[in-house]
């Protein structure tokens, strides 16, 4: 089996500044076509480090993909070390020259002279063309191994390793790779992993052999990442249907989405298709609910508006809640969650209202009402309900688990699942 490397360069990665988001995106192309990656290294500027990282890979791996480095200054160190690594020298290359300028033209800029430095490539390389950047990528092969150097710029690297590097590995590898390797994540809300676990019990008993199932938790669900290796592609989807199947039957209910679906996709969606609006009173959350169905194109024919009533006096003054309410129960309480939900309902004319009210912190709490208590209210032609959230000390992960929260109460009611 071939087996993959990702060498990132950067001293930035190194101290924190950016996170490394290329490897994870690099890593699951590799997997899609059966070159699975097998380590991931980052690196410093360091020239040393780069030399000893390439002489591991062509001793240990049949592809490796860096990242970084090929910028025009001086510290972009891959391409002098690449072409120093392989005993090769730079020769100005034309075509790349005239892509370089073009992008600075379609930006309305005169190329500064250092650039022309990014036309200097490896005589020995093959180039991969970068129609979003001024660095073009580079090919390498020794020995049947492939050491590839690509742009740090994600948006530069995505589209080049789609449309230029995944197909041309496909076909170098085609004829050793013997298998058929499928993923699928599955996206959950509102049970953790430990309970899906124990819902889920024997893995084996769902996955069968050669199959592996991997539960990956973040600040707003538990993802599980099915794996499948079959010898055929049909074979491969006939076993991941069957999968799926025995896993919707044990968790089927916590399942909103699979693989890069967005919770405020699926339930606006749901909204569309039964012609319904729906308006929001966010309290703690400060309006984050609503950016998040609005970040949605189309949005528009179901989403009439939001009311950020952060304050006692916009909750009485704007919604109409009544003082009363808050007095006796407080403005973090299922009475008041309940209540914004109607008010906004009835001021918006919509289907639906929905209402969050709670405690980010880090100050606000009582004994009674620890940091990380949230309400959520829901309100229909047929109901008005809240459900009480406890999300931590977080004040950026309570806000963020609470619009999240949301959006999942909005689908369940829409599907006449139990909230």
């Amino acid at each position: 089996m071939p087996y993959s490397k990702i060498i990132s360069v950067g001293d930035e990665i190194l101290i924190g500044q950016i996170i490394n988001s290329n490897a994870a995106f690099i890593s699951e192309k590799l997997y899609g076509i059966g070159l699975p990656v097998k380590r991931i290294v980052s690196i410093g500027d360091t020239e040393d480090e780069l030399i000893a990282e390439l002489y591991d890979s062509l001793s240990h791996f049949d592809v490796t993909i860096i990242t970084g480095g090929l910028g025009p200054t001086h510290d972009d160190i891959t391409k002098p070390v690449l072409t120093k690594f392989f005993n090769d020298e730079l020769v100005l290359n034309e075509n790349v020259l005239e892509n370089v300028k073009n992008i600075f033209h379609s930006r309305g800029l005169t190329m500064p002279g250092v650039n022309v430095e990014q036309a200097m490539v490896p005589k020995s390389c093959n180039i991969i063309w970068n129609p979003n950047g001024t660095a073009p990528g580079m090919s390498f092969e020794k020995e049947g191994k492939f050491i590839i150097s690509l742009p740090g710029v994600p948006f530069e690297m995505t589209e080049m390793m789609n449309n230029s590097v995944i197909p041309m590995l496909h076909e170098k590898f085609k004829t050793l790779i013997n298998y058929v390797l499928k993923s699928k994540t599955f996206l959950t809300f509102g049970i953790g992993e430990t309970f899906l676990s124990e819902m889920i019990g024997d893995e084996r008993e769902i996955t069968g052999e050669n199959n592996k199932l991997a539960y990956l938790p973040s600040a707003v669900g538990v993802r599980i990442r099915i794996d499948v290796k079959a010898d055929t592609e049909d074979q491969a989807l006939i076993k991941m249907e069957e999968i799926e199947w025995k896993l919707r039957q044990k968790i089927g209910d916590y399942i909103f989405g699979i693989n890069d679906d967005k919770l405020e996709k699926i339930v606006g969606d749901l909204l569309q298709r039964n012609s319904l609006t729906i308006a929001f009173a966010e309290s703690c959350t400060g309006g984050l609910l609503s950016a998040k169905i609005t970040d949605i194109s189309g949005s528009s024919n179901y989403f009439k508006g939001g009311i950020v009533c952060y304050s006692n006096e916009v909750k009485t003054c704007v919604l109409g809640v009544k003082e009363t309410t808050i007095m006796n129960y407080g403005a973090v309480s299922e009475e008041t969650a309940s209540e914004l939900a109607e008010k906004i309902r009835a001021k918006m004319k919509t289907d639906i209202g929905v209402s969050i009210t709670g405690i980010a912190g880090p100050t606000g709490a009582t004994e009674e009402k620890p940091l990380g208590l949230v309400w959520i209210g829901y309100s229909d032609s047929k109901e008005t309900v809240a459900k009480k959230y406890l999300f931590g000390n977080n004040r950026e992960r309570t806000r963020l688990r609470s619009a999240t929260a949301a959006l999942e109460i909005i689908r369940r009611k829409l599907l006449n699942l139990p909230i």
